[in-house]
């Protein structure tokens, strides 16, 4: 693991727990009505996710994060980030962070939903909750 992987993930861990533990909330919020534990409606979730984070003041907040977790690295960002794209970006499965930073391309996804992939051509993936918030970061 680099450095810089390393330092955001710890400051994430230690400074950010509050985001992620909202982002977890408003993931909850989303599947509670699901009849069942998993959903094909891929933009139902996004809409719907990206309505919760907004609502609860969540996007704001992971524009500040990343801002955070960039400069803890050692390193700035070329403007200062908003909560939307490119910056902030909700997917299918969670809330995804990005910033170009000196080493490369900063990825830091905030997984809630995972998506299942079918064998068959013919039908949809699904998504399903996970149990909590993965946070993956990438250097890319």
């Amino acid at each position: 693991m680099s450095h810089p992987i390393r330092d955001v993930r710890r400051r994430i861990q230690s400074e950010h727990s509050d985001v992620v533990a909202a982002i977890d909330d408003c993931a909850d919020r989303v599947a509670d009505p699901w009849d069942t534990s998993r959903t094909t409606d891929r933009s139902a979730i996004v809409d719907s996710l990206r309505s919760e984070l907004e609502g609860k003041g969540v996007s704001d907040r992971l524009s500040a994060v990343l801002e955070d977790v960039v400069g803890a690295a050692g390193y700035e960002l070329p403007a200062d980030p908003i909560a939307a794209p490119p910056y902030v970006v909700v997917t299918s499965r969670g809330p995804m962070l990005r910033a170009t930073i000196d080493p490369g391309r900063l990825v830091i996804g905030f997984d809630v939903f995972e998506v299942v992939r079918n064998d068959s051509p013919d039908r949809l993936p699904t998504y399903r909750r996970l149990d909590g918030t993965r946070v993956t970061i990438a250097l890319e």
